[in-house]
Protein backbone atom coordinates (compact mmCIF):
# COMPACT_ATOMS: atom_id res chain seq x y z
CA UNK A 1 0.00 0.00 0.00
CA UNK A 2 0.96 3.63 -0.89
CA UNK A 3 2.13 5.59 1.61
CA UNK A 4 2.01 8.56 -0.36
CA UNK A 5 -1.33 11.00 0.68
CA UNK A 6 -2.97 12.19 -1.83
CA UNK A 7 -4.56 15.29 -0.65
CA UNK A 8 -7.99 16.63 -1.00
CA UNK A 9 -8.11 19.84 0.41
CA UNK A 10 -6.30 22.94 1.22
CA UNK A 11 -7.30 22.20 5.05
CA UNK A 12 -5.93 18.94 5.12
CA UNK A 13 -2.44 20.08 3.41
CA UNK A 14 -2.60 22.96 6.08
CA UNK A 15 -2.79 20.13 8.38
CA UNK A 16 -0.14 18.17 6.91
CA UNK A 17 2.60 20.97 7.14
CA UNK A 18 1.48 21.64 11.04
CA UNK A 19 1.75 17.72 12.27
CA UNK A 20 4.30 16.72 10.36
CA UNK A 21 8.23 18.22 10.46
CA UNK A 22 9.20 17.64 7.04
CA UNK A 23 6.47 17.60 4.05
CA UNK A 24 7.54 16.60 0.26
CA UNK A 25 4.80 17.31 -2.17
CA UNK A 26 4.75 16.62 -6.09
CA UNK A 27 2.17 18.73 -7.36
CA UNK A 28 0.81 16.89 -10.71
CA UNK A 29 -1.62 16.78 -13.44
CA UNK A 30 -3.19 13.63 -14.79
CA UNK A 31 -2.79 14.70 -18.39
CA UNK A 32 1.19 15.57 -17.70
CA UNK A 33 3.83 13.05 -19.48
CA UNK A 34 6.88 13.97 -17.23
CA UNK A 35 4.47 13.17 -14.28
CA UNK A 36 3.90 9.88 -14.57
CA UNK A 37 7.36 8.88 -15.86
CA UNK A 38 8.82 9.91 -12.44
CA UNK A 39 5.98 9.11 -10.37
CA UNK A 40 7.42 5.40 -10.02
CA UNK A 41 10.22 7.12 -8.58
CA UNK A 42 8.75 9.24 -6.37
CA UNK A 43 6.77 6.55 -4.68
CA UNK A 44 9.61 4.45 -4.15
CA UNK A 45 11.34 7.53 -2.44
CA UNK A 46 7.99 7.26 0.16
CA UNK A 47 7.93 3.94 0.35
CA UNK A 48 11.71 4.24 1.95
CA UNK A 49 11.82 7.45 3.72
CA UNK A 50 8.09 8.15 4.96
CA UNK A 51 7.82 8.21 8.61
CA UNK A 52 4.53 9.45 10.88
CA UNK A 53 4.86 12.76 11.83
CA UNK A 54 8.13 13.11 10.39
CA UNK A 55 8.50 13.04 6.83
CA UNK A 56 5.25 12.54 4.67
CA UNK A 57 5.24 12.61 1.12
CA UNK A 58 1.92 13.83 -0.73
CA UNK A 59 0.50 14.38 -4.01
CA UNK A 60 -1.72 17.72 -5.23
CA UNK A 61 -3.65 17.52 -8.51
CA UNK A 62 -2.95 21.34 -9.88
CA UNK A 63 -6.52 20.52 -11.59
CA UNK A 64 -8.28 19.33 -8.89
CA UNK A 65 -6.94 21.47 -6.00
CA UNK A 66 -6.55 24.58 -8.15
CA UNK A 67 -6.43 26.92 -4.62
CA UNK A 68 -2.90 25.05 -3.25
CA UNK A 69 -1.87 25.34 -6.56
CA UNK A 70 -2.77 28.70 -6.85
CA UNK A 71 -1.25 29.29 -3.02
CA UNK A 72 2.00 28.03 -4.26
CA UNK A 73 2.11 29.48 -7.84
CA UNK A 74 2.61 26.31 -10.10
CA UNK A 75 2.70 26.60 -13.34
CA UNK A 76 4.23 23.83 -14.62
CA UNK A 77 4.33 20.24 -13.80
CA UNK A 78 5.74 18.24 -11.94
CA UNK A 79 6.92 20.74 -9.65
CA UNK A 80 8.34 19.56 -6.29
CA UNK A 81 8.13 21.17 -2.98
CA UNK A 82 9.62 20.47 0.30
CA UNK A 83 8.65 21.64 3.32
CA UNK A 84 10.32 21.82 6.74
CA UNK A 85 8.19 23.07 9.97
CA UNK A 86 5.43 24.33 7.70
CA UNK A 87 8.11 26.80 4.94
CA UNK A 88 8.77 25.78 1.96
CA UNK A 89 13.04 25.12 1.48
CA UNK A 90 13.86 23.85 -1.44
CA UNK A 91 11.85 23.60 -4.93
CA UNK A 92 11.91 21.26 -7.80
CA UNK A 93 10.89 22.06 -11.10
CA UNK A 94 9.95 19.83 -13.42
CA UNK A 95 10.83 15.76 -13.85
CA UNK A 96 14.85 15.69 -12.62
CA UNK A 97 14.94 12.54 -10.58
CA UNK A 98 18.68 13.18 -9.67
CA UNK A 99 17.79 16.39 -8.07
CA UNK A 100 14.79 15.23 -6.30
CA UNK A 101 16.32 12.50 -5.31
CA UNK A 102 19.82 14.17 -3.59
CA UNK A 103 17.35 16.98 -1.80
CA UNK A 104 15.33 14.41 -0.40
CA UNK A 105 17.58 12.18 0.90
CA UNK A 106 19.97 14.98 1.99
CA UNK A 107 16.89 16.11 4.72
CA UNK A 108 16.53 12.69 5.56
CA UNK A 109 19.80 11.80 6.41
CA UNK A 110 19.71 15.50 8.50
CA UNK A 111 17.26 13.72 10.18
CA UNK A 112 18.89 10.80 11.34
CA UNK A 113 22.26 12.59 11.96
CA UNK A 114 19.74 14.72 14.50
CA UNK A 115 18.99 11.48 16.03
CA UNK A 116 15.96 10.61 15.08
CA UNK A 117 16.08 6.82 15.47
CA UNK A 118 12.75 6.23 13.45
CA UNK A 119 14.32 7.50 10.13
CA UNK A 120 14.55 4.55 7.51
CA UNK A 121 18.51 5.02 7.63
CA UNK A 122 19.12 4.33 10.74
CA UNK A 123 20.50 1.41 12.19
CA UNK A 124 19.16 -1.22 14.97
CA UNK A 125 15.09 -0.39 14.08
CA UNK A 126 14.25 -3.84 13.28
CA UNK A 127 12.26 -2.78 10.60
CA UNK A 128 12.26 -0.72 7.60
CA UNK A 129 15.95 0.13 5.76
CA UNK A 130 18.93 -1.02 7.44
CA UNK A 131 22.11 0.09 7.48
CA UNK A 132 24.98 -0.23 10.06
CA UNK A 133 27.49 2.54 9.50
CA UNK A 134 26.90 6.34 9.67
CA UNK A 135 26.52 8.38 5.99
CA UNK A 136 29.52 10.08 5.13
CA UNK A 137 28.35 13.94 5.00
CA UNK A 138 27.20 14.88 1.97
CA UNK A 139 26.53 11.34 0.24
CA UNK A 140 23.56 8.70 0.61
CA UNK A 141 23.05 5.15 0.84
CA UNK A 142 21.96 3.75 -2.78
CA UNK A 143 21.94 0.35 -2.83
CA UNK A 144 18.34 0.59 -3.75
CA UNK A 145 19.93 1.31 -7.53
CA UNK A 146 20.88 -2.10 -7.52
CA UNK A 147 19.81 -4.11 -9.93
CA UNK A 148 18.40 -6.66 -8.53
CA UNK A 149 17.82 -9.21 -11.38
CA UNK A 150 21.17 -8.56 -12.40
CA UNK A 151 23.28 -9.63 -9.38
CA UNK A 152 25.03 -12.74 -9.50
CA UNK A 153 27.16 -14.54 -7.14
CA UNK A 154 29.77 -17.44 -7.82
CA UNK A 155 30.74 -19.83 -5.41
CA UNK A 156 27.97 -19.66 -3.09
CA UNK A 157 27.03 -21.79 -0.34
CA UNK A 158 23.29 -23.20 -1.79
CA UNK A 159 22.30 -23.96 1.72
CA UNK A 160 22.60 -20.02 2.88
CA UNK A 161 20.89 -16.85 1.87
CA UNK A 162 20.68 -16.22 -2.11
CA UNK A 163 22.66 -13.15 -3.25
CA UNK A 164 19.52 -10.84 -2.96
CA UNK A 165 20.43 -11.57 1.10
CA UNK A 166 23.25 -9.07 0.71
CA UNK A 167 21.29 -6.31 -0.20
CA UNK A 168 17.86 -6.70 2.06
CA UNK A 169 17.03 -3.92 3.75
CA UNK A 170 16.30 -5.99 6.91
CA UNK A 171 18.78 -6.19 9.84
CA UNK A 172 20.56 -9.18 9.80
CA UNK A 173 18.85 -11.84 11.86
CA UNK A 174 22.53 -12.23 13.97
CA UNK A 175 21.73 -8.72 15.40
CA UNK A 176 18.41 -8.88 15.81
CA UNK A 177 17.42 -12.64 17.55
CA UNK A 178 20.46 -13.51 18.86
CA UNK A 179 22.50 -16.74 17.61
CA UNK A 180 20.11 -19.61 18.02
CA UNK A 181 17.26 -17.65 15.56
CA UNK A 182 20.10 -16.76 13.01
CA UNK A 183 21.06 -20.23 12.91
CA UNK A 184 17.13 -20.97 11.53
CA UNK A 185 17.33 -17.75 9.55
CA UNK A 186 20.36 -18.04 7.36
CA UNK A 187 19.48 -14.52 6.19
CA UNK A 188 23.31 -14.02 4.53
CA UNK A 189 25.70 -15.85 2.39
CA UNK A 190 28.55 -18.72 2.68
CA UNK A 191 31.35 -19.50 0.53
CA UNK A 192 31.39 -22.92 -1.03
CA UNK A 193 34.18 -25.29 -2.32
CA UNK A 194 36.87 -22.83 -0.90
CA UNK A 195 36.71 -18.81 1.17
CA UNK A 196 36.50 -16.79 -2.34
CA UNK A 197 33.58 -15.61 -3.77
CA UNK A 198 32.67 -13.42 -6.23
CA UNK A 199 29.94 -10.92 -6.52
CA UNK A 200 28.54 -8.94 -9.68
CA UNK A 201 26.19 -6.21 -8.63
CA UNK A 202 24.89 -3.91 -11.86
CA UNK A 203 23.10 -0.27 -10.95
CA UNK A 204 20.03 1.14 -12.54
CA UNK A 205 21.80 4.06 -12.75
CA UNK A 206 25.24 5.66 -13.09
CA UNK A 207 26.66 6.38 -9.63
CA UNK A 208 29.50 7.89 -8.12
CA UNK A 209 30.50 5.34 -5.39
CA UNK A 210 31.89 6.96 -2.42
CA UNK A 211 32.53 3.78 0.10
CA UNK A 212 31.26 0.29 0.49
CA UNK A 213 29.85 -0.97 3.92
CA UNK A 214 29.53 -4.90 4.29
CA UNK A 215 28.67 -6.43 7.13
CA UNK A 216 30.30 -9.94 8.18
CA UNK A 217 28.81 -11.85 11.19
CA UNK A 218 30.65 -15.58 11.69
CA UNK A 219 29.18 -17.31 14.50
CA UNK A 220 31.48 -17.43 17.70
CA UNK A 221 32.38 -20.87 18.62
CA UNK A 222 33.39 -21.91 22.68
CA UNK A 223 34.91 -24.52 20.99
CA UNK A 224 38.71 -24.08 19.38
CA UNK A 225 38.97 -27.56 17.66
CA UNK A 226 36.03 -25.52 15.22
CA UNK A 227 37.41 -22.50 14.70
CA UNK A 228 38.83 -24.51 10.92
CA UNK A 229 34.93 -25.06 10.53
CA UNK A 230 33.15 -21.54 11.34
CA UNK A 231 33.10 -18.69 8.74
CA UNK A 232 35.48 -16.34 8.23
CA UNK A 233 35.06 -12.56 7.83
CA UNK A 234 37.08 -10.79 4.53
CA UNK A 235 40.18 -9.64 4.22
CA UNK A 236 41.46 -9.03 0.68
CA UNK A 237 38.68 -7.77 -1.70
CA UNK A 238 39.42 -6.71 -5.27
CA UNK A 239 36.90 -4.03 -6.68
CA UNK A 240 36.39 -4.02 -10.05
CA UNK A 241 34.46 -1.09 -12.17
CA UNK A 242 31.30 -1.33 -15.10
CA UNK A 243 31.78 -4.74 -15.98
CA UNK A 244 29.25 -5.84 -18.43
CA UNK A 245 28.74 -9.50 -16.64
CA UNK A 246 30.33 -11.27 -13.97
CA UNK A 247 34.10 -11.89 -13.92
CA UNK A 248 35.31 -15.72 -13.74
CA UNK A 249 38.12 -16.85 -10.85
CA UNK A 250 40.69 -17.64 -13.52
CA UNK A 251 39.92 -14.13 -15.48
CA UNK A 252 39.99 -12.32 -12.36
CA UNK A 253 43.86 -13.44 -12.26
CA UNK A 254 44.97 -11.41 -14.55
CA UNK A 255 42.52 -8.56 -14.84
CA UNK A 256 43.62 -5.56 -13.35
CA UNK A 257 41.44 -4.30 -10.42
CA UNK A 258 40.24 -0.60 -9.53
CA UNK A 259 41.04 -0.97 -5.96
CA UNK A 260 42.28 -3.88 -3.76
CA UNK A 261 41.15 -3.44 0.03
CA UNK A 262 42.89 -5.07 2.97
CA UNK A 263 40.72 -5.74 6.58
CA UNK A 264 42.03 -5.93 9.37
CA UNK A 265 40.58 -6.64 12.79
CA UNK A 266 40.25 -2.99 13.75
CA UNK A 267 38.13 -2.31 10.58
CA UNK A 268 35.26 -4.22 11.83
CA UNK A 269 33.06 -1.71 14.28
CA UNK A 270 30.66 -3.44 16.89
CA UNK A 271 27.57 -4.48 14.27
CA UNK A 272 30.28 -6.56 12.19
CA UNK A 273 30.31 -4.07 9.52
CA UNK A 274 33.41 -2.32 8.00
CA UNK A 275 33.64 0.49 5.29
CA UNK A 276 35.89 0.36 2.74
CA UNK A 277 37.16 3.75 1.66
CA UNK A 278 37.03 3.57 -1.84
CA UNK A 279 39.67 6.28 -4.30
CA UNK A 280 36.60 8.83 -5.33
CA UNK A 281 38.31 9.61 -8.80
CA UNK A 282 38.68 5.81 -9.56
CA UNK A 283 34.80 5.39 -8.49
CA UNK A 284 32.53 7.77 -11.28
CA UNK A 285 30.05 7.06 -13.62
CA UNK A 286 29.71 3.43 -11.69
CA UNK A 287 27.52 1.44 -13.58
CA UNK A 288 28.24 -1.92 -12.14
CA UNK A 289 30.96 -3.14 -9.36
CA UNK A 290 32.29 -6.90 -9.10
CA UNK A 291 33.44 -7.65 -5.53
CA UNK A 292 36.67 -10.35 -5.50
CA UNK A 293 36.60 -11.38 -2.02
CA UNK A 294 39.71 -13.22 -2.38
CA UNK A 295 40.28 -14.81 1.20
CA UNK A 296 39.62 -14.48 4.63
CA UNK A 297 40.56 -12.99 7.99
CA UNK A 298 41.62 -16.87 9.20
CA UNK A 299 42.05 -20.69 8.84
CA UNK A 300 38.63 -21.66 7.64
CA UNK A 301 37.72 -22.75 3.64
CA UNK A 302 34.54 -20.36 3.95
CA UNK A 303 33.95 -16.79 4.12
CA UNK A 304 30.80 -14.82 5.15
CA UNK A 305 28.80 -11.57 4.36
CA UNK A 306 25.64 -10.92 6.06
CA UNK A 307 25.03 -7.21 4.12
CA UNK A 308 26.22 -5.29 1.07
CA UNK A 309 25.17 -1.23 1.38
CA UNK A 310 26.96 1.01 -1.46
CA UNK A 311 27.28 4.93 -0.51
CA UNK A 312 27.74 7.47 -3.14
CA UNK A 313 25.57 9.26 -4.87
CA UNK A 314 22.76 8.49 -7.73
CA UNK A 315 23.45 10.14 -11.45
CA UNK A 316 22.25 9.35 -14.97
CA UNK A 317 19.56 6.93 -15.66
CA UNK A 318 20.90 3.78 -17.57
CA UNK A 319 18.92 1.95 -20.42
CA UNK A 320 17.94 -1.42 -18.86
CA UNK A 321 19.70 -4.43 -20.05
CA UNK A 322 23.10 -2.32 -20.75
CA UNK A 323 26.29 -1.56 -19.13
CA UNK A 324 28.10 0.97 -20.18
CA UNK A 325 31.99 -0.43 -20.21
CA UNK A 326 34.10 3.10 -19.03
CA UNK A 327 37.71 2.41 -19.01
CA UNK A 328 39.64 3.94 -15.86
CA UNK A 329 43.60 4.43 -15.92
CA UNK A 330 44.53 1.98 -13.46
Amino acid sequence: MSKTVVVKSPAEFSNLLKTSKIVVTDFYADWCGPCKVIAPMYEQLSAQLSRPNKITFTKVDVDNQTEIASTYGITAMPTFMIFKGGKQVEKVQGADPKKLQDIVRKLAAEADDSGDSSSGFASGSGSGDWRAGALPRGYNDVTDQVDIKGLELLNADSEFGTVRTLVDTSKPSALSNGKAAASKAKDWVVSDTDEQLMLFMPFQSMLKVHSVQITSLPSASDNEDDDDEEPMRPKTIKIYTNRAHTVGFDEAEGLPETQTITLEAKDWDSTGTATLSLRFVKFQNVTSLVFFIVDGDGDSEKVRIDRIRIIGETGEKRDPGKLEKIDHDH
